[in-house]
């Protein structure tokens, strides 16, 4: 798929509609003859239908070949809907080959938001509580006794790809990227997986006020970056570093900055 538009087409948000590069039609036809079930495709064609209203430019999809799997996606996140949007989008693109998102599970209280964790086959974290804590007692149904983090490490051993937001939350401020996790950049240094950078910006939205909800996207997708060999498991160092790195490329393709001293969230 070729996907793109003029940076500098400036259109207002009521002409949305004949900027968009990614049709509720294009979506529904796509063939998906890499989804693994009729349950991922549809999950996969529902997120990128939500994806699809305010996608205006895609910058990078060579990147995203299937071929060069697996590869550790991350991503800054600035809106909510952009967990199920972005990650339908980035499916799409892979004519339905699965990417495998790290998310909490508490989010799996919100009424049918399981179903979206399950045909999307979600690895889920179990490492926030739940508000109120007397949901905590639904953990158990929504998480594995195996840690989501070697689940992706097996995902990654069979050639399965991963998606990760390393801020760890929704982040609208307009300039600049939280800190983040570094379990992405740990998760490559042991797997030696290399990462896939992909920035999202925010063509039309005026950067002296905080990122909304629906508002005109752009995805640019980096190429992948390869960790360096180490042996044995990653030094704190190493880890800190690789993180450092990853962060900057995520800063340079969305167009923010990053700062080891901003707050993590």
């Amino acid at each position: 798929m070729t996907a793109t538009n003029s940076p500098t087409d400036k259109a207002p948000v009521r002409g949305l509609a004949r900027r968009r590069i990614v049709s509720l039609g294009d979506v529904y036809r796509a063939p998906f003859v890499n989804s693994p079930g009729l349950g991922a495709t549809l999950f996969v064609k529902l997120c990128a239908a939500l994806g699809t209203r305010t996608l205006v430019q895609v910058e990078g999809v060579e990147n995203l070949k299937k071929e060069n799997d697996p590869v550790i996606i991350v991503l800054n996140h600035s809106q909510k809907l952009e967990a199920l949007s972005v990650p339908g989008i980035l499916m799409y693109l892979r004519d339905g080959k699965m990417v495998h998102f790290l998310a909490d599970w508490n989010f799996c209280l919100v009424p049918g938001v399981w179903l979206f964790y399950h045909f999307g086959q979600v690895i889920t974290i179990a490492r926030k509580p739940a508000k109120p804590r007397f949901l905590n007692v639904f953990k158990p149904l929504f998480t594995s006794k195996e840690p989501g983090f070697g689940r992706a490490q097996t995902a990654l051993a069979e050639g399965r790809s991963v998606g990760i937001f390393p801020e760890g939350t929704t982040n609208r401020h307009p300039t600049k990227l939280l800190k983040g996790f570094s379990g992405a950049a740990q998760l490559s240094l042991q797997t030696q997986v290399p990462i896939l950078p992909v920035g999202i910006q925010f063509p039309d939205h005026d950067k002296t006020k905080p990122i909304p909800e629906f508002i005109p996207m752009a995805l640019k997708i980096g190429r992948p970056m390869q960790p360096q060999a180490i042996k044995g498991k990653p030094k704190l160092e190493e880890i800190r570093v690789w993180h450092r790195q990853i962060m900057a490329a995520i800063a340079d393709l969305s167009g923010k900055s990053w700062q080891p001293q901003n707050r993590r969230k």
